[in-house]
């Protein structure tokens, strides 16, 4: 009985592990490869691990003669929280060391999952709002633009909070605040600001796509998840849908009313170059502390961010394609971000998923979205580009770690057995002397 408990014991440390890595967004490989570590660890070799977007499922079985010993856990909360993520990164890497016992490593993840945000609630708003300047200033506006840009991303954290704990799906959430984001630049519209309205909603569109899991999706593909990976796809094409949605309506209210608006990008030089570094170091920074990144992350975040959009823009504008140029700063994200990670002592995977928020094509699928109002099929390309430049990037940010990796002392060891990027986690087990 004692062994029986004592696998359960580890099991259950190992699904706890995986669900509180699953729910922040990590690849179903990485979560996979970390409770195998665990498990293989605490000396339960050849443990079967399956991973679901739903579902974690641990089986060990001792011998053929025994019973096999199957434990489950339902992933049902997901809500990105760098603190969380990083703190379980950490904790499993001291685990491996033999740094904690099995049982104060499940009181830490015990601790983990039931503490509260790292800061107060009005931070999180006001760093949304932050971030909605910055994608402002990314597209070129003025100090009005910025404004109204963060006043429309906070009223969308504000609404959509509010959503959350009514339990309403995450389509219909999306669709109202880009709703809201559109309405309100409708109104702004109807007065005598001098404004581009349609910065505001292109700025609050990469708001509402920030943080929808594209990487983790295309890790799992990738890696042969092809199941998670075909559920985090529908779950970013309900959200991107929703966003799409919302925009549409709010378009076409505005039409009824009178009030129409259109992008008119026009030309832009080198001499925008400052202002897309900027505002893509501040959207980046932004989105960072929005999602509970530790401190110390925030400034490598917004210098690896402003580098990389700076690298994009000097392509587009040299005529690259948007989708090239988008593969290449998000590659160059992917090498810089596995260094930087394993020097301040984070995951790769907190890094990443803010660098590539400001390259997210919230300009095209505005584009696209006011040409297809207009009933004009040219808006069909926006929007096949717009999907183009979201691949690009989530498989660019893996393929530079996989470059990355094998570069390193204890990834060259293990190349030849490595399933893919490690975002998060360990690179190999590690079994108990």
């Amino acid at each position: 009985m004692s062994d029986l408990r004592d696998t359960q014991r580890t099991l259950d440390l190992a699904l706890r592990i995986g669900e509180l890595l699953m729910s922040n967004g990590a690849g179903a490989a990485d979560v996979s490869a970390t409770m195998s570590s665990v498990c293989h660890h605490l000396g339960l070799r050849q443990t079967l691990v399956d991973v679901t977007f739903t579902t974690l499922s641990l089986s060990h079985q001792t011998s053929v003669d025994d019973p096999a010993v199957t434990m489950r856990r339902h992933v049902n909360h997901r809500e990105i929280d760098h603190a969380d993520i990083t703190e379980v990164d950490l904790l499993v890497s001291e685990l491996l060391v033999d740094g904690i016992s099995r049982d104060d490593a499940a009181s830490e993840i015990a601790r983990i999952s039931s503490t509260g945000r790292p800061h107060p609630r009005w931070v999180t708003t006001l760093a949304w709002g932050v971030t909605g300047a910055g994608v402002g200033l990314l597209l070129g506006g003025d100090w009005i633009v910025l404004l109204a840009a963060a006043v429309a991303a906070s009223g969308i954290e504000m609404l959509q909070r509010q959503l959350v704990k009514r339990r309403i799906p995450l389509f219909y959430s999306q669709i109202g605040g880009a709703l809201l984001a559109t309405m309100m630049a409708v109104g702004i519209a109807a007065t005598p600001v001098p404004l581009d309205p349609s910065l505001v909603v292109s700025a609050t569109i990469v708001m509402l796509l920030a943080g929808l899991g594209f990487v983790g999706s295309i890790q799992d593909a990738l890696t042969g998840f092809y199941i998670t990976a075909n559920a985090r796809v529908m779950e970013v094409m309900i959200a991107t849908i929703g966003v799409i949605v919302g925009v549409s309506l709010g378009l076409s209210i505005g039409g009824m009313l009178g009030v129409d608006f259109l992008l008119d990008p026009g030309t832009s030089g080198l001499s925008r170059l400052p202002e897309v570094v900027a505002g893509s170091v501040i959207t980046a920074a932004g989105f960072a502390v929005s999602t509970y990144s530790p401190l110390r992350v925030v400034v490598p975040i917004g210098l690896i961010a402003g580098v990389a959009s700076g690298l994009s823009f000097v392509m587009t504008q040299n005529g690259v394609g948007r989708a090239a140029a988008a593969g290449v700063a998000a590659i160059a994200i992917g090498l810089v971000s596995y260094a930087v990670a394993r020097a301040i002592r984070v995951p790769p995977l907190v890094l990443v998923v803010s660098c590539i928020v400001p390259l997210l094509p919230g300009l095209s699928i505005y584009r696209s979205l006011s040409l297809l109002a207009s009933e004009d099929t040219a808006g069909i390309l926006p929007m096949i580009t717009a999907g183009g430049v979201a691949i690009a990037l989530s498989a660019g940010v893996l393929l530079g770690e996989y470059v990355a990796q094998p570069l390193g002392r204890e990834a060259r060891r293990l190349e030849q057995r490595l399933a893919g990027p490690r975002l998060v986690g360990p690179l190999r087990a590690r079994s108990r002397r």
